[in-house]
């Protein structure tokens, strides 16, 4: 399953998380995977997509970054495949 991840960056403060990120990495556990991401021009949010299938994880993974970023987690799916199951 696909999740829109929303961070907020806690005080827009993006140099802290890159810098955890640069020392420490995703801090993901197995079972996550990273798709892609897209930062706001004024470095107060990034936007991922990640695959997981165990909800749980995805909460392991926020518990890490928790005193950095506020998270937004929406289960999500393909525009063309929401399309195809409206279909008459």
């Amino acid at each position: 399953m696909q999740f829109m991840v929303i961070e907020h960056f806690r005080d827009q403060d993006a140099k802290a998380v890159y810098a955890r990120f640069r020392e420490k990495g995703r801090l993901m556990p197995d079972g996550i995977s990273f798709v892609a991401s897209w930062v706001t021009a004024d470095l107060g949010r990034c936007f991922q997509v990640m695959e997981c299938d165990d909800a749980t994880l995805l909460q392991r993974w926020v518990a890490e970054w928790a005193d950095l970023v506020r998270f937004e987690i929406l289960p999500v799916t393909a525009g063309k495949e929401t399309a195809a199951a409206l279909a008459p």
